[in-house]
């Protein structure tokens, strides 16, 4: 078990007086399995009001609105979670076992569809086929899947954009977690596996000593539904869910849990800045 702090602060440089903005931010963990938070705060500056709600996904939603002029809009997310390796019971369905399942629940069938972000292309979907040709369990040929597009990929920043798709992201062979994320996702829904996007934290550091803070980034995997539940991988790095990766939201895809989105009323321009730390306490 990890006990990890995590301070991740964004926001955004205006190119002069904004008059008015609205926004939501999803940046804060949810307790779930394996996962508990112990404390949890959001600090919004210019100060303002908000509403905090939990979205239609399981995300916790910051809505608020800054109507004074203000040139930078900062926010600062801190969280205390404890997090455990995650448990992976066998699954016992075959292809036609996990289809009738998946048709019973609104949460699996939802998952099925392909979005703008994560509709593959000709060659992934080969791939994705011939892996799941090979496998009479659908939860081992969705680990092989998720291997294969992490395999893949060459991760590396400035390739892509926060609104790149899977297929722009293939075509490169290179991107980020994000990138990895909606290939892997489309791949596994094309063969019929009800498969989720996962926002949250990845401790990068595995050795770290207690007290030590480092450098993280958000972070991006899946989890796919084996029946009796929802396994995780982390196609980025190649390694299963465990001690190190804090879940904050799930969704569709991107689109469904950015840490910050919002509209505002001003000079045109502005520029995001993001930093996060993370301590393990424990």
């Amino acid at each position: 078990m990890n006990r990890l702090r995590i301070k991740h602060m964004t926001g955004f440089h205006y190119g002069g007086d904004v008059t008015a903005s609205y926004n939501e931010a999803r940046m804060l963990p949810v307790s779930s399995d394996g996962q508990l938070v112990l404390f949890s705060n959001l600090e919004i500056l210019p100060i303002s009001s908000h509403h905090n709600y939990v979205d239609y996904w399981g995300s916790r939603v910051s809505s608020f609105e800054i109507l004074t002029p203000h040139k930078e809009l900062a926010l600062t997310a801190t969280s205390l979670v404890e997090v455990r390796e995650a448990r992976h019971d066998e699954s016992t369905l075959d292809w036609d076992g996990l289809a009738e399942a998946s048709e019973l629940l609104t949460s699996t069938v939802e998952q099925l569809g392909q979005t703008s972000r994560t509709a593959p292309p000709v060659e992934v979907q080969d791939i994705a086929r011939e892996i799941a040709s090979s496998y009479d369990d659908p939860c081992a040929a969705a680990l092989e899947i998720s291997r294969t597009v992490g395999e893949a990929m060459e991760y590396m920043q400035g390739v892509t954009a926060v609104t790149s798709t899977a297929a722009e992201a293939w075509a490169e062979r290179k991107g980020v977690c994000q990138d990895i994320t909606h290939i892997a996702l489309g791949a596994l829904r094309h063969v019929g596996i009800p498969a989720r996007y996962v926002s949250g934290y990845l401790h990068p550091k595995p050795d770290a000593a207690i007290g030590e803070t480092v450098a993280g980034e958000s972070h991006a995997w899946v989890e796919w539904f084996c029946g009796d539940g929802w396994r995780g991988y982390d196609p980025t790095n190649q390694i299963d869910i465990g001690d190190r990766h804090v879940l904050v939201g799930r969704g569709r895809d991107y689109n469904d849990v950015p840490p910050l989105r919002g509209v505002y009323a001003g000079p045109f321009g502005s520029t995001l800045f993001v930093t996060v730390e993370i301590t393990r306490e424990s």
